[in-house]
């Protein structure tokens, strides 16, 4: 819960909880900004205690589609700057189409610290599409979202979770399942299930945490921003087509690659393909192998997939296509020593 010296800070993103008009297409700041605040402030008022909140200045306010690790690189130096400056507790209001995305990247970037962090958005938007006073659209997602939202940044439980359609989850363990129905996110909130990089916070680095975040700020966002994770979607082909699939992707030198394959981890695999993994090894090219399939994960109880680990392939457990995508961008950013990524993916995954 806030304490009297705590802040919520609260970040609008865009997407389809602010958006307006037909097509619908998100309000700009200095336009929804005035309305969110209003609705805020009666919400807040109905605490029993006051409730230090904060509507936080953003400049990144697109649809979701739109982003890219250069915008995660944004909010993750807007959440360093404002606990700078006390804030504990956050909340993001974005798009849908890369929720998962965003969470999961802000689970790996504030692992631990003390930092409270929910994400939420709405399959439908928080006004009336076509209302020219904006008035409150009241059969909309958005208001219960933002409301239950609120009370679990208000809690202040370390982490990053994401809040939607009556259910929170840990971030790592989010999907987005459905492209439009109001039950559009699926996850969890077994702790460490999948392997999570929020560990148990000890206050005693609080102060070791914020510096080494700080003082390698700038070096981290520029790294974040230069980042390129390539996916690879395997779909029935020769093995020599995958080949020139990676080969090609390996040209324009990607920080990682994912192999999204079938089953529990399977590929097609020949010599030219162990070739063309092999080649990702010697450009410092982290690969790791995930599947199509949302449940599961990936296994090596199958020899179609045992033999990428002798090409340094990643396996990721049950972690989510976006929890791979987060940890393998953090690790990018982050840590230069190849070798070193390599050992850092394994002890995540078996912690």
């Amino acid at each position: 819960m806030l304490n009297s010296t705590q802040k919520l800070g609260i970040i609008y993103a865009g997407g389809t909880f602010g958006s307006h008009g037909q097509p619908l297409k998100s309000l700009n700041s200095d336009k929804f900004l005035p309305i969110l605040q209003n609705i805020l402030t009666n919400h807040f008022d109905g605490y029993a205690q006051t409730i230090n909140w904060e509507i936080l200045p953003n400049n990144v306010v697109k649809d979701s589609s739109q982003l890219t690790p250069s915008d995660f690189a944004d909010f993750y130096q807007l959440i360093i700057n404002s606990y700078q400056q006390g804030f504990r507790q956050f909340l993001i209001l974005t798009g849908t189409d890369t929720l998962s995305y965003l969470s999961a990247f802000l689970a790996e970037s504030l692992a631990n610290s003390d930092v409270c962090v929910v994400v939420t958005g709405a399959m439908q938007p928080l006004l009336q599409p076509l209302s020219p006073t904006f008035e409150v659209n009241e059969t909309s997602d958005a208001s219960e979202n933002l409301f239950a939202s609120c009370r679990l940044a208000v809690s202040g439980e370390m982490g990053v979770k994401v809040c939607f359609n009556y259910a929170n989850w840990h971030a790592q363990t989010v999907q987005k399942f459905h492209s439009h129905d109001l039950t559009a996110f699926k996850g969890s909130d077994k702790i460490n299930y999948p392997a999570n990089s929020f560990y148990t916070f000890d206050k005693q680095n609080c102060k070791n945490w914020l510096n080494s975040h700080f003082n390698n700020l700038t070096q981290t966002v520029k790294n974040l921003s230069q980042s390129k994770i390539t996916p690879i979607f395997i779909t029935p082909m020769m093995a020599d087509d995958l080949a020139k699939n990676i080969q090609n992707a390996l040209n324009d030198k990607p920080n990682a690659l994912i192999l999204l394959g079938f089953g529990a981890g399977n590929i097609p695999h020949n010599d030219k393909v162990e070739t063309a993994l092999q080649q990702a090894f010697e450009q410092n090219c982290l690969v790791a192998i995930t599947t199509q399939c949302p449940f599961g994960g990936v296994s090596g109880a199958y020899e179609a997939g045992t033999w990428l680990a002798k090409y340094y392939v990643l396996t990721t457990g049950e972690l989510t296509i976006p929890a791979i995508f987060a940890r393998l961008l953090w690790l990018s950013a982050t840590v230069n020593d190849f070798g070193k990524k390599m050992e850092v993916w394994q002890n995540l995954l078996n912690q």
